[in-house]
């Protein structure tokens, strides 16, 4: 177990030492201890936004940093005050050894939705960026990606098995319901409980839509540059190069029977944020 944890942590520093060279140093923030957390559902663009956030000067893109990813399934079931000061070790030392303490962080985890409420124990000051997308869009990506298909073979980034299987973020009492659903289902369950959780802090977070950005990058990023504390005009030019065709590939990738099965799942929610 020991093992693993200095495989992931090593993992993490030499990403964040590769990124901090590549990109330089940049400006030092007026304060590092307002981190930044893009969340939200898987495919959802957290990454590309984080991104765009770390290129803005003081601040420092982390990735998704392995050992705090992969410790959030067992914290995620700890009161917070327990699991808050290990999300703060964990930060804390990849950005020391990363060479990135001068910088405000950017952490990119989708699954840091389901330990909000310890990760502003942690940083109080903290910033939340919590991206949100079409839930039949995320499911087109998932499916084509494969993460949640039975039988299928592989592992993520951390070592966590692809496949039907039931994950932390399933109810335990749903957990046989999940693994018979269809893959359809089961994406648009994970949008679901990821979109449900994220908004755990509306106070400490920024929602930005995906659409608004695709359609509208320098209009979406000035609400978010205030929320954050960027440049506006640096973020908004970061901000630009988003995928406007990704937008209702849904209606080109999903069967009819498909989009059913998403909706039985997310069908409440989506339409509460909007989407017909």
């Amino acid at each position: 177990m020991q093992t693993q944890s200095l495989r992931l942590y090593g993992a993490a520093v030499a990403r964040v030492l590769t990124r901090s060279r590549r990109e330089g140093r940049g400006e030092v923030a007026a304060t590092t201890e307002r981190p930044v957390f893009v969340l939200g559902a898987p495919r959802s663009g957290t990454s590309f936004v984080a991104r765009a956030i770390g290129s803005v000067p003081g601040f420092a893109d982390l990735g998704e940093l392995p050992p705090w990813k992969a410790a959030i399934p067992r914290l995620a079931s700890l009161p917070e005050a327990e699991a808050a000061p290990e999300r703060r070790r964990m930060l804390e030392a990849v950005r020391r050894y990363g060479l990135v303490r001068r910088l405000r962080a950017v952490e990119q985890s989708p699954e840091t939705s389901f330990v909000l409420g310890a990760v502003l124990r942690a940083y109080p000051q903290a910033a939340v960026v919590h991206m949100v997308r079409d839930p039949r869009d995320v499911a087109a990506s998932l499916l084509q990606k494969g993460w949640l298909r039975a039988g299928r073979s592989g592992r993520d980034d951390v070592g966590e098995p692809y496949g039907h299987h039931p994950r932390f973020w399933v109810e335990s009492e749903r957990a046989e319901e999940f693994d018979a659903a269809s893959e359809a289902r089961r994406a648009g369950w994970a949008w679901r409980s990821y979109v449900s959780a994220a908004r755990a802090a509306p106070e400490s977070t920024a929602e930005v839509r995906y659409e608004h950005l695709a359609a509208d990058a320098e209009g979406a990023s000035e609400p978010l540059a205030g929320h954050i504390g960027a440049d506006p005009v640096l973020l908004a030019a970061a901000l630009g190069g988003m995928h406007a065709e990704s937008v209702g590939r849904w209606r080109r990738n999903l069967t009819a029977k498909q989009v059913d099965e998403v909706e039985v799942e997310a069908g409440e929610l989506m339409q509460e944020l909007g989407y017909s």
